[in-house]
């Protein structure tokens, strides 16, 4: 197959290369159409369902809605995890499916039970499934802003005029609305006068709901022409007030009683539980645009500000969108960082080409499969539906990517300087030697495409991460390596020219003579080298256990986000003026830009947020702008430092997305969880406490934390049931009574063109908590009585639950940490010991580990797996081309070779092992097996032709020296933007790219002594044993790039002996081996 692949696009060359213009013009489509993003959405496959449960408290929205919800849901299939939030007036339940369930699918597959499920709670809620989005589809955050304008009208303005038309954007699912005050018609209740004329809350409420409507009567015909009837009963928007004060509730003793006479009518704001402040200024509104999940965040923000800047122009003067947090920031700054890192890695690939094939015209050939290979590789990401992002591109080396095209065009200069001379055909040469190295290029592809395999069974977080990345590195091997057969031949055939550079030949003559004379020393002293080989790779090895371990170093966002926790029982009010504290001190930092602050929960309760939480976004100046503090690190301790200053607050420090994600992901929002179960409440809180004040003493805690179970305030209405059987009334009597009163009955609503406000009926805001008042409210009997709340009610003050959390259907409460100035995996492997030593929980207790120490241990726990697998593997992949069980071995042993380089990089640099690192570690075993391939297939095939070993080792290594060291140098080369760039984005490049380049140093260096000193070792001592278990049959064999040698294995398992045949091999023959060879 590859022989005519190779013959057909000589005979077709013009077509072959009209063919590759096509494929770079789908490439270049593929691009623009795909995602751009700064990360791969890495949120799990989720569905959640949101029902509000107005005055219902935590406790209440437990029983009533929270389970009998997620009763229906825990048989779902396919559901592998259901958490769930029950607050005051709030459940969201969290429904978790594997990543391969069609998120429309599991959503319809919920809505079905949700069906069920509405007639197991009480009758008025809605339950509803949230948006179809993500924990990155808040993609735009801004500020309403405008001066002489107050909260209500910006208010009313965003909900009313920008929400709608920033909704119609293509990809926005939703337009979340937080902060400012809702517009209201408030019908404020006088008690005493209420009582005076022997009125009650739900006689004014039934009257205007009944003197607000507009009817009609039909049709009618009048001589030619014909009317139809349109009764007018509504009120008008501009004189809403005074006709709601002219509504009539009842007439006594044929005198009328007006709403006037027994309540102030006025515009005031809606009750709320969510506020915005900005810069330590006051309240502002805020606006959240959340994607559709699946979209290209790039396209839709750019959509998103040509909607803004279209809409600014339609908006009062003074009035302006003010964006805080854009997602496009961190998006561009991280593809700069790629595109920048791959440019220059790119550039560093083709100098190194240059240097060592001296030849413009081949190295330009070889460039240019760089961008036709990437372009191979969007076309891929388009199939699979992947965005281009720092996780998908930012993994790709040219230098590995071209390694096949290098060893092609190579071995065409080779041949053409050496037939060309003697009158061949060009053609006839460059088909020959292309045929050469068709099945050592088609193996080493294989070999670096058989590494990647572990990645693609990572689960979960890891799966999501790394999956695009080993895809996209894929299509672009493979893309090299069909323009290497194909394309290269082709335009090789037409431009390159037989070509001679003296210096150029002499210079790498006297390295290889040189290589040789060491080499040859080194051989006499075989036991130094390996004795120092084997302890270098077991002191590796390990120090491995004592380098840190993290799961993913943390990408720089350019911005903070600081939760905030008060005491559950604070009001709005207060909350805001601490909020507005903590802006003011944040913004005496010069590296601060903007801060916002988001209270509570917004209009859409996507949040579980109370008003005593808090989420404070610092949007941060560029670093070059610094000049208090060089790191990020030290920012947060310099703040942390000043706001403790302000009493009663409690802080956790992490970044916007990082939180999201951590948030919807494990349902914590720090690097480390302890989760604590159980069925008694006070018992989860008191063995929290306990387990805190373990993990502040660990080395490392930072913000450590326990979930608030209780404590927050409640007005407690209890009825007495032998009162009320007395005067024949129902809990239902009271509760109408209780919640026109005090939480605001709507009764109507007036119409103002598109726009629509509330009608309530209500107390006024000092009457809603004076208890005397409350009591004395009157409540209508069946038998005509009116019978005040305080008889038939107990109403007091006291402390209730504030959230309750359940997992599985098992109440929890979370203590959760971050850790600074220490990895991870110690820290927790620290704070398991002392938990376990100190804690004795009771009977039914239990405690799980999460946050991302969850994700790193699920991960190298499957790794560690795996990468054996993969690496028998690859050695079935090398017994299959050499037939030689001790060949394939002494291969496979470059593999703890290159372990030795990676580890020391990281230890030089102080990175700590990661899943970045494991995946780099992963790359750099495939180039150090092809190393070793190179050199042992050689030096098979110079036995074979009958030199000495000895001789043949010498021969073949100093022969084999510029293609090892090319392959290395190319491969390693290419990543070294990644490992020295600062540039945003880079943290999570740099540990992949350090392991590689660390590994290919150490690996090419024993490869160079170690290996061929292995080589004769094993021939002399191991292969004269199996020789004489065989009968005498040799354990190497042919030279497996021989098409006889191989026939039988595999069309691409073939070594890389004719690899790059650079320098001649001597005509004269050795004997037989001899004695000299031995040590």
């Amino acid at each position: 197959m590859i022989r005519t692949l190779i013959e057909l696009s000589l005979q077709q060359r013009l077509l072959v290369l009209a063919l590759t213009l096509f494929l770079a013009a789908g490439g270049l489509y593929a691009f623009t159409s795909i995602p751009i993003d700064a990360f791969p959405d890495l949120t799990n496959n989720q569905v959640n369902i949101v029902t509000e449960a107005s005055g219902m408290a935590a406790s209440e929205v437990e029983q009533l809605v929270t389970y009998p919800i997620e009763s229906t849901i825990m048989g779902i299939r396919s559901a592998e995890q259901v958490r769930s939030i029950s607050k005051f007036g709030l459940s969201i339940i969290t429904i978790v499916f594997p990543d391969t369930v069609d998120t429309y699918f599991a959503r319809q597959l919920v809505n079905e039970r949700l069906q069920e499920a509405r007639t197991r709670i009480p009758d008025g809620l809605q339950p509803t499934l949230g948006p179809v989005a993500t924990a990155f589809g808040e993609i735009y955050q801004y500020v309403v802003e405008g001066s002489g304008f107050g909260a209500m009208d910006l208010k009313t303005l965003h909900d009313w005029t920008i929400k709608p038309l920033m909704r119609t954007i293509q990809g926005v699912n939703e337009i979340n609305s937080w902060g400012g005050l809702i517009k209201q018609y408030q019908v404020l209740i006088n008690p005493e006068k209420l009582i005076g004329y022997g009125l009650t809350l739900h006689e004014v409420h039934q009257a205007l709901m009944a003197s607000n409507s507009n009817f009609g009567g039909s049709y009618v015909e009048r001589g030619a022409e014909g009317y139809t009837v349109r009764g007018i009963g509504r009120f008008d928007a501009d004189n809403a007030l005074d006709q709601i004060r002219q509504v009539v509730i009842r007439s006594k003793n044929g005198v009328p009683v007006l709403v006037k006479d027994i309540a102030e009518v006025e515009i005031g704001p809606a009750i709320r539980q969510g506020a915005v402040t900005k810069d330590g200024k006051g309240e502002v509104v805020s606006g959240m645009v959340i994607m559709t999940k699946g979209e290209n965040s790039k396209a839709v923000i750019e959509r998103v500000q040509d909607r803004v800047t279209k809409i600014e122009k339609s908006l009062p003067a003074g009035v302006r969108i003010t964006p805080f947090y854009e997602q496009a920031t961190l998006v561009n700054r991280t593809i700069h960082t790629v595109a920048k890192n791959l440019i220059e890695g790119g550039l560093l690939v083709i100098g190194v080409l240059f240097l060592f094939l001296f030849n413009i015209r081949a190295s330009l050939i070889v460039a240019s499969v760089i961008p036709l290979s990437m372009l191979v590789a969007f076309i891929g990401m388009k199939f699979f539906g992947l965005s281009a992002n720092l996780m998908s591109l930012g993994a790709i080396d040219f230098g590995l990517i071209v390694d096949g095209a290098v060893v092609m065009i190579e071995n065409f200069i080779s041949r053409m300087n050496e037939e060309g001379p003697r009158g061949k055909p060009k053609i006839d040469i460059i088909k020959r030697s292309a045929m050469e190295v068709a099945r050592p290029i088609t193996f080493g592809v294989v070999i670096i495409i058989a590494v990647y395999l572990p990645i693609f069974t990572l689960e979960g977080l890891e799966a999501r991460m790394f999956r695009p990345m080993a895809l996209t590195v894929c299509c672009a091997l493979i893309g090299a390596l069909v323009l290497t057969m194909t394309f290269v031949p082709a335009l090789g055939s037409l431009t390159l020219k037989p070509y001679h550079h003296e210096g150029h030949e002499k210079l790498l003559k006297a390295m290889q003579a040189g290589y040789r004379r060491h080499l040859n020393r080194i051989l006499n002293m075989r036991w130094l080298t390996i004795g120092s080989a084997l302890v270098i790779v077991l002191v590796a090895v390990g120090s491995m256990r004592y380098l840190g371990t993290e799961f993913m170093p943390q990408l720089d966002e350019g911005a903070l986000l600081i939760e905030t926790r008060r005491l559950p029982s604070i009001s709005l009010s207060e909350s805001v003026e601490i909020a507005t504290m903590v802006e003011k001190v944040v913004k005496t930092f010069p590296e601060v830009d903007t801060v916002v602050t988001k209270i509570g929960r917004p209009d859409l309760a996507t949040e579980a947020m109370g008003v005593y939480q808090g989420d404070v976004y610092v949007i941060l100046k560029p670093i070059e702008e610094w000049t208090g503090v060089r790191t990020k690190e030290d920012l947060i301790q310099k703040m942390d430092q000043k706001l403790k200053d302000i009493p009663g607050v409690v802080y956790n420090f992490t970044q916007p997305l990082a939180m999201r994600l951590d948030e919807v992901i494990s349902g914590v929002k720090a690097d480390v969880a302890v989760k604590l179960f159980g069925d008694d409440p006070a018992v989860l809180e008191r063995e929290a406490k306990r387990i805190e004040t373990v993990l502040r003493r660990v080395g490392g805690s930072a913000d450590v934390q326990t979930e608030m179970l209780s404590g927050s305030g409640e007005m407690q209405i209890e009825v007495k049931r032998d009162e009320m059987a007395r005067y024949g009334l129902r809990v239902q009597d009271v509760k109408d009574i209780v919640e026109i009163a005090i939480g605001g009955g709507v009764a109507t609503e007036i119409v103002d063109g598109r726009k629509k406000f509330d009608v309530i009926v209500r107390l006024p805001e000092a009457s809603r908590k004076d208890l005397n008042i409350i009591q004395s409210l009157l409540v209508p009997a069946p038998g005509g009585e009116r019978v005040l709340l305080g008889q038939i009610a107990s109403i007091r003050f006291a402390e209730g639950p504030e959230v309750i959390n359940r997992e599985d259907a098992q109440r929890r409460i979370v203590i959760q940490a971050n850790v600074r100035g220490r990895d991870i995996g110690s820290f927790v492997a620290e704070a398991q010991n002392r938990v376990d030593e100190q804690i004795k929980l009771p009977a039914g207790y239990f405690i799980t580990w999460g946050g991302e120490f969850e994700n790193q241990q699920r991960a190298m726990k499957r790794l560690y797996i795996v990468v054996p697998l993969s690496l028998c593997f690859i050695f079935l992949l090398l017994y299959m081309t050499f037939n030689s069980f001790v060949h394939a071995s002494l291969i496979i042993i470059n593999v703890p070779f290159a372990l030795v380089g990676g580890v020391a990089a990281l230890w030089l640099r102080g990175l700590n092992l990661s899943l970045s690192t494991a995946v780099g570690f992963i790359a750099l075993f495939g180039v150090a097996v092809l190393n070793g391939v190179v050199m042992v297939s050689h030096i098979n095939r110079l036995r074979e032709e009958g030199y000495n070993l000895r001789e043949s080792i010498l021969e073949g290594a100093s022969a084999r020296l510029r293609p090892v060291l090319m392959t290395a140098l190319v491969a390693s080369l290419g990543f070294i933007p990644m490992a020295l760039s600062t540039a945003p984005g880079a943290e999570v490049q740099r540990p992949l790219a350090t392991v590689v380049i660390g590994g290919l140093i150490t690996s090419t260096l024993l490869t160079l002594l170690v290996l061929p000193i292995l080589y004769e070792l094993i021939s002399q001592r191991i292969e004269p044993a199996i020789q004489s278990i065989l009968g005498g049959r040799k354990s190497y064999q042919t030279d497996p790039s021989d098409e006889s040698a191989v026939a039988g294995n595999l069309d691409s398992a073939s070594n890389q002996d004719d690899v790059l045949n650079l320098t001649e091999i001597p005509e004269q023959k050795a004997g037989e081996e001899n004695e000299s060879t031995k040590s």
